[in-house]
């Protein structure tokens, strides 16, 4: 499998802390309320076999945490993993030269965000149904584009053909349903 070289890495963090800053900006959260949502991006040279996924740009794994020096389960919390797929990521922009690296990132992790956000905030379960989760996922796709239109990001016009594409099939099995 394909992963991202140093300088792609370098790029992928860029676009993460600009997402992070514009998902709490949309959702109005202090520094301090943000932090509090436990989550890591990592790329595929740094997961374990079970969370990579085919097909997929990302996943987001969900683990239980608790401070080493309790015992308690109530204080236990929710750490979130957001699981990049370097390989399908790398395919997509070759397939289409449109795409750059950056807002690519930049749309992946504010929507991979949003879920955690959404999960935190109890405004969507992660063990939802498939049909709940493709519902939900056309509603996290719907805020992504409202948190980047607010932005001047180069190549966000051809992200947002990109992603038109994969709209249609969605909108599709929403309404079949």
């Amino acid at each position: 499998m394909t992963h991202f070289s140093k300088e792609q890495i370098f790029t992928v963090g860029d676009a993460a802390a600009m997402a992070e800053e514009l998902v709490s900006n949309s959702y109005k959260m202090s520094a301090s309320q943000w932090l509090w949502h436990r989550y890591d991006v990592k790329t595929l040279a740094d997961l374990a076999p079970g969370e990579i996924v085919e097909g997929p740009f990302a996943q987001i794994v969900r683990y239980r945490g608790q401070k080493s020096e309790t015992s308690l389960g109530s204080s236990s919390y929710d750490f979130y993993k957001i699981c990049l797929m370097d390989h399908t990521i790398l395919s997509a922009l070759e397939s289409d030269r449109d795409l750059r690296l950056f807002p690519f990132a930049l749309y992946i992790l504010c929507h991979e965000l949003i879920h955690i956000v959404r999960f935190a905030k109890f405004l969507q379960s992660f063990h939802a149904s498939q049909e709940e989760k493709m519902a939900e996922e056309n509603r996290v796709h719907q805020k992504t584009r409202e948190v980047l239109n607010s932005v001047r990001v180069p190549g966000k016009e051809a992200l947002f053909a990109f992603y038109k594409a994969w709209e249609a099939p969605m909108d599709a099995a929403i309404a079949s349903q």
